[in-house]
């Protein structure tokens, strides 16, 4: 007798390399009505509006074969280049292996693992906790700090940047961001390496912790030497904790594994990673602390999913940690972007004397921050003048559109009004891509500093932009 009951529907195969040839060309039309529709608005204006067809290593490439040198690493997180072949593997095998993933009630292998390599490059740390992304963790650590010390705030330093959802972005330091989104938690800003304004607030005896990014991201702006550990001995001589912010510095950008690494002495009771450590290709997020700051947060079974999250401990995010860690070792990342990032600074601090308009040269490893400052002579100041009258770092994004147009380098300026170019490339690049930017770097600044053919293109550009743009 046949059976009433219908069969399951079984779904057709999906195409993604036919969707994509199909409708790839209508990507900023998409943008503009679905997505944040200021994006492609800003594309369009300053000419960044590249269509890439596939990415390999620190290099884009369009359809028609051009390659683009990429100086940003999708803000820090292709720290080992786009599509490293090992990570692109694992990825694929942990799917393969069909594993029985988030179950909520057993214990995975691959996040224990990640884990345990993890806190083996942060010996004084003793536990982890896994979300998605850099602001998830930041957020981990402020929830952490607070029920820990039982206090409720958090100092944070002028022109940090921790995040942008509503705990992270009470320690950001940037009105920019902030602006429209109070009321915020009721947080503190110092100045960036002032102990003295560091031991007033503490001695208020309401401090939770003071977080911090051992070398700023807005400016690359690093601690001056010896702050993070005065620091941190007057956070616990008052009961309060150094969180350590490496979510763009840590695993590998500034040639030590954490960037806090490169003062003696330094060992913050948290640490907040992310970025690099998903290989480029699954978003993960890491809180590493002291045992008893874990032990007091997860004080019963009662408590044990007081703090957790949906996707966190993901194996193919597990799995892309795992082996960014692998090839971090086995290649020898870490010493390359501390031996390339020596070269490359070397290399554009020699061109100090050569140009008023290069005022500094600053950073660690593979952060690297470019700024620009007034000139002396009165030819150039007339133009840097107007420009600055116009609005505040625009001569920076006047050295960042030619790296684009003209050479195909794709940068970035490091914050709303500085005149400062920040470079976070891959952590794989060679002296080939160090001998390509300051080539082009170069160029740009010897017609900078020849005339005003740089100005009177950036203009051109601006407004021939703003034109097809009505």
């Amino acid at each position: 007798m046949a059976s009433d009951t219908a069969a399951a529907p079984v779904s057709t195969a999906f195409d993604v390399a036919a969707l994509l040839k199909e409708r790839g060309a209508e990507r900023y039309r998409l943008h503009s009505e679905h997505l944040n529709h200021q994006l492609p608005r800003m594309l369009h204006t300053i000419g960044f509006d590249n269509v890439y067809e596939r990415a390999q290593g620190a290099y884009f490439y369009d359809a028609e074969g051009n390659d683009y040198l990429d100086m940003l690493a999708g803000f820090g997180i292709f720290a080992l280049g786009r599509h490293h072949p090992v990570v692109r593997g694992a990825v694929h095998q942990v799917m393969d292996l069909e594993l029985a993933d988030l179950t909520r009630f057993d214990c995975q292998p691959l996040p224990g693992l990640l884990a345990e390599k993890l806190l083996s490059y942060s010996p004084h740390l003793d536990r982890v906790f896994f979300g998605n992304s850099g602001t998830e963790a930041v957020e981990t650590a402020l929830k952490f700090a607070r029920y820990a010390t039982g206090k409720r705030r958090i100092l944070y330093c002028d022109h940090a940047f921790h995040g942008l959802t509503t705990g992270s972005l009470s320690v950001n330091g940037e009105d920019g961001f902030r602006k429209g989104f109070a009321p915020l938690l009721p947080d503190t800003a110092l100045p960036l390496g002032d102990l003295a304004a560091l031991e007033r607030e503490l001695k208020k005896g309401d401090v939770a912790a003071l977080i911090v990014e051992p070398i700023q991201g807005k400016g690359v702006h690093s601690t001056p030497p010896g702050y993070l550990k005065a620091a941190q001995e007057l956070l616990h001589k008052h009961k309060a904790l150094l969180i350590a912010d490496e979510v763009q510095t840590g695993i590998g950008r500034t040639g030590d594994f954490y960037a806090y690494q490169h003062e003696a002495g330094v060992e913050p009771d948290l640490v907040c990673a992310a970025k690099a450590l998903s290989g480029g290709y699954v978003p993960v997020g890491a809180t590493l602390g002291k045992d008893w700051i874990f032990e007091k947060v997860y004080s019963s079974m009662d408590r044990v999913l007081v703090h957790s999250a949906s996707f966190g401990s993901n194996a193919q995010a597990m799995a892309a940690g795992l082996a960014t860690l692998h090839v971090m070792e086995d290649e020898q990342v870490v010493a390359n972007a501390r031996r390339v990032g020596d070269l490359f600074r070397e290399r554009l601090t020699a061109l100090k004397p050569k140009y008023e308009m290069l005022a500094d040269v600053r950073g660690r490893g593979l952060m690297i921050g470019i700024e620009f400052g007034r000139p002396q002579s009165l030819k150039l100041r007339t133009g840097w003048t107007a420009l600055q009258a116009a609005r505040k770092g625009l001569f920076a994004q006047m050295v960042v559109v030619p790296l684009m147009q003209k050479h195909r380098i794709l940068t970035q300026v490091s914050g709303d009004h500085l005149e400062v170019i920040k470079l976070i490339p891959p952590l794989t690049i060679g002296e080939a891509e160090v001998d390509r930017f300051v080539d082009a770097f170069t160029e740009i600044m010897d017609e900078a500093h020849s005339g005003t053919g740089l100005m009177r293109d950036f203009g051109k550009t601006l407004i021939k932009q703003a034109v097809a743009n009505r």
